[in-house]
């Protein structure tokens, strides 16, 4: 059984958090997060120092209640060891099992006890396999699907990647969803009508590249309304996607070639590449979230940084904030 309780410790180490002026669009949604007031967060299983010290920082910035979902002595050792203070934090004690307190995690948000739900220190396959059960009741009326938000040097406004962790060869309908969700992200963090890129290899429509035929269905779904909310182009190869020269160069007339808001990826290994050339290469910080689901959930990985999944935090805080809104569209 679990039990809730309040854990005094011992005095915390300051976390470290990039500068603010290297990231300034994460740094806008940070702000604006806050005004929203902070989100009670369910973290399955954060049985290591990246995750508890996340969950202190985005708390004392003001974005998350953290329920700290698993063995509470485990956590109580973590913390002890790397001089954090978990005073006052919630804890929910659990056997030291990852999928089962991964599944409790997700009961919570299920019953109303949390608004959003956090990866800890556990595998992904172990959260989304708890957030996605039946037995959970998190579906939502669409396929779940990844996004980042990216903040790319250089870049006068943020870019978000789609799908680039959940969904490794969608096809058409898991598109037209990985598309909305996006969309619905884009919303969400104040861009009233993003322009989503559809890419492939090339721009033009070629049968023996897939992705070329999804992107001309998915463009003309939107022309139909049964994708809302964008402008849509593709299929667009990635040169021509992001740099308005070689959409000229190449004749292409469009709203979104040269200055999109979304990136829609044909599959996970090309997704998954692209974003991690514009993190290690071209110097981007991240955050992302999976939509689809009742409530946002936080896939943090061991990798990211505090600032990473900080922002993460406040994505699922505007996220949460436009669903509570009654006149949101989808």
């Amino acid at each position: 059984m679990a039990v809730s309780f309040a854990l005094p410790l011992a005095a915390s180490a300051p976390v470290q958090v990039a500068h603010a002026s290297a990231h300034p669009h994460l740094q806008k949604l940070v702000v604006a997060a806050k005004a929203c007031g902070p989100l009670r967060v369910a973290i399955a299983y954060p049985c290591d120092a990246a995750s508890l010290g996340a969950a202190i920082e985005a708390a004392r910035a003001g974005l998350i209640t953290p329920l700290l979902v698993g063995p509470s002595a485990r956590m109580q050792a973590v913390a002890e060891q790397s001089g954090l203070d978990l005073t006052s934090m919630e804890i929910v004690d659990t056997v030291n099992d990852p999928r089962l307190a991964a599944t409790h995690a997700a009961s919570l948000c299920r019953d109303g006890k949390a608004a959003a739900l956090m990866k800890g220190s556990l595998h992904t396959d172990e959260l989304l396999g708890a957030a996605v059960s039946r037995e959970a009741g998190l579906r939502g009326g669409s396929r779940a699907s990844h996004a980042f938000v990216l903040d790319v040097p250089g870049m006068e406004r943020p870019l978000v990647l789609t799908d680039c962790v959940v969904n490794i060869e969608p096809g058409l309908m898991e598109k037209r969803d990985i598309a909305q969700n996006a969309i619905y992200l884009a919303h969400a963090i104040g861009i009233k009508k993003p322009r989503l890129a559809v890419l492939s290899a090339v721009e033009n429509i070629n049968p023996a590249i897939a992705s070329t035929l999804d992107a001309a269905v998915l463009c003309k779904m939107a022309d139909r309304g049964q994708i809302t909310g964008a402008v849509l182009d593709g299929p667009l190869a990635y040169d021509n996607a992001i740099s308005s020269v070689s959409a000229i160069n190449k004749g292409i007339v469009s709203e979104v070639a040269g200055r999109p808001d979304i990136l829609l990826l044909p599959n996970l290994e090309a997704g998954n590449m692209v974003y991690k050339q514009l993190v290690y290469m071209a110097g981007a910080e991240c955050a992302g979230l999976v939509l689809g689901m009742k409530v946002p959930i936080i896939l943090t990985s061991r990798s990211d940084s505090i600032t990473a999944r900080i922002t993460s935090c406040a994505l699922a805080v505007l996220v949460a904030a436009r669903s509570a809104d009654p006149g949101a569209r989808a």
